[in-house]
């Protein structure tokens, strides 16, 4: 971009202005602090010139968007042509009581649907078993069997919205579901949209959701892979989630380096069944943190298009565009919320957002200011999507495709996170003895992962601790904090009881010969190792229930008790 006759100019003018310009306003003023950082502690220059991109060649790394690398985004015209998706999380007591929530949210502007499920749900339990106690609708819609999906989706046409299903161990019942839902309004399969979470790498690395190890949770993952590839192409199997790896802890660095990993651990694992990099590349979307560092962000988002490009080319052979052109949904960051003056929250979502906007995300989560204290009130969950609606139409952000770029800085930290994730991806191959699959399964039987985000996590908190990151309300700025008269949502224990009665009567009235013929077939299916995704939608068709299809998981694969030491 610049020669090198330009470089020593401004290298020359640079040593110029900081002796004549900037170390007497040192000498006379000084500055806030000795350090400025990230909030991944990752340290950030007073200044950036051209010097900082100097290695940077526009055609290799930046190029235009809509055209490889991707660093600009996926999409010629970007939010010129159609805002992102914005796809609030919903879900909470019964299924009437959520699909009330979705017809408001899409009354409201909504643009996509986001499934919040219960405990027992995630974790492939039935309401009414022993464990469920207490937890039946308190998190997430309550859903044992496909009469609640029917419920959920009342009055809505699967073919017509697309839906979001934020859960994992369970992912291929709900997934099955839906498809049998489809199948009921009549939806072909090829027309069915959404994303299925269902990332069972993360969890055993930060979410700690499962049901059987790591070795057949992985094999479960590339059922539903490679069935979307036969049955569903405009239906994301898996959405590999970075967000809760950032949750945990982790810097963007590390959130980018091991989302992108797992990623690639799903692409190989698809390979061994036939698949190629250009027919999985396209069903494979992805998660991402945004977080208040809003330059790091961007700069991280930037960063991940270009490594997926790269690496899927350059390793997976992929060929087409929709193989190398990474899609990703962005959720604010649930961390940074604090109970402490919660209507703060308000401005950091805003900020989150902005920097998801501009970082170029393809879809949008804005967290509520409540969400430290309680599920989102109808209030709070309205203010979170004018957020969106106010950063698409009111501030201009969208009207120019990556608006940061070009700039010195953003360059440059896009640079250095990209060399940043690449090293960890790199030493995830090598824990692997070159398979990022076996690296990936190796580090977390190892502990590898959990060691790097428990460092990373301890760091910042001490930080926060001795003042040097502040939070605002938190340690610094307390004023107010006892005046807090948020109104919360709350849900009722009622909810257990209405759940309890419907699937009472669901296994009263459902052939009971039909479940254990289609449980069976499942069994049978898991010990020839077929694909599983055909034997568990004849079950939920059946009205087998979500925790009668994990015990077969569970029985033929075994249980797993996380057993990696972190000293």
């Amino acid at each position: 971009m610049f020669d090198e006759d330009d470089l020593r100019e401004i290298r020359s003018e640079r040593e110029q202005w900081e002796e004549e310009t900037l170390d007497p306003a040192l000498s006379a003023h000084g500055e806030r602090r000795e350090r400025f950082a990230t909030v991944s502690n990752h340290e950030v220059d007073r200044l950036y010139t051209p010097e900082d991109v100097a290695d940077l060649d526009y055609d290799e790394d930046v190029g235009f968007p809509g055209e490889p690398p991707y660093t600009r985004g996926p999409y010629p015209t970007m939010y010129r042509g159609r805002t992102w998706t914005m796809r609030q999380f919903a879900g909470f007591g019964t299924a009437e009581e959520t699909n009330e929530r979705f017809h408001y949210l899409v009354e409201e502007g909504q643009t996509g649907l986001s499934t919040a499920f219960d405990m027992p749900s995630l974790m492939g339990l039935d309401s009414d078993d022993p464990m469920s106690l207490g937890e039946v609708g308190k998190e997430g819609v309550a859903v044992d069997t496909l009469r609640d999906m029917e419920v959920l989706f009342d009055g809505i046409d699967v073919g017509e919205v697309s839906t979001s299903f934020t859960i994992n161990p369970s992912a291929i019942v709900i997934y099955a579901m839906y498809l049998a839902l489809a199948d009921k309004q009549g939806v072909p399969r090829e027309q069915v949209r959404g994303t299925l979470q269902n990332d069972m790498l993360k969890e055993f690395i930060a979410q700690k959701e499962w049901v059987v190890p790591p070795g057949p949770s992985l094999d479960i993952v590339t059922d539903t892979i490679e069935y979307a590839v036969e049955n569903t192409p405009k239906f994301y199997p898996v959405s590999v989630s970075g967000y809760h790896i950032r949750e945990a802890g982790s810097t963007a660095a590390q959130e980018l380096a091991f989302t992108l990993a797992d990623g690639f651990a799903y692409v190989e694992a698809a390979a061994e069944r036939g698949l190629d990099a250009d027919q999985v590349g396209p069903l494979l979307s992805f998660f991402f943190n945004s977080h208040n560092s809003v330059l790091e962000e961007v700069a991280k988002f930037r960063a991940a298009r270009r490594i997926y490009a790269r690496v899927m080319e350059e390793r997976f052979g992929a060929t087409t565009d929709a193989a190398k052109r990474l899609k990703f949904h962005t959720q604010t960051a649930g961390q940074s919320l604090t109970a402490q003056q919660p209507l703060n929250n308000i401005i950091r979502v805003t900020l989150q957002a902005a920097a998801a906007v501009m970082g170029g995300t393809q879809s949008l989560h804005t967290n509520s200011y409540d969400e430290a204290l309680a599920l989102p009130s109808e209030e709070a969950v309205r203010i979170a999507l004018r957020t969106q609606q106010i950063i698409a139409e009111e501030s201009g952000l969208a009207d120019t495709v990556d608006p940061l770029g070009g700039s010195y800085a953003v360059e440059a930290l896009t640079d250095e996170m990209e060399a940043e994730a690449m090293a960890y991806i790199e030493e995830i191959e090598e824990i692997g003895d070159g398979s990022i699959r076996d690296g990936v399964l190796r580090g977390i039987e190892e502990g590898y992962f959990h060691r790097e985000i428990q460092d990373a996590a301890y760091e910042y908190q001490s930080r926060v601790d001795e003042g040097e990151e502040t939070v605002v309300g938190v340690n610094k700025y307390t004023t107010g904090n006892d005046e807090d008269d948020t109104e919360l949502l709350h849900v009722s224990d009622e909810v257990a009881d209405r759940q309890l009665e419907r699937l009472d009567a669901v296994k009263e009235e459902r052939d009971d010969e039909r479940v254990r013929e289609t449980l069976d077939a499942l069994r049978e299916a898991v010990r020839a190792g077929e694909n599983t995704m055909p034997y568990v939608v004849d079950a939920v068709k059946a009205y087998a229930t979500m925790g009668e299809i994990m015990q077969v998981f569970e029985a033929e694969h075994g249980s797993y008790t996380e057993t990696v030491t972190l000293a």
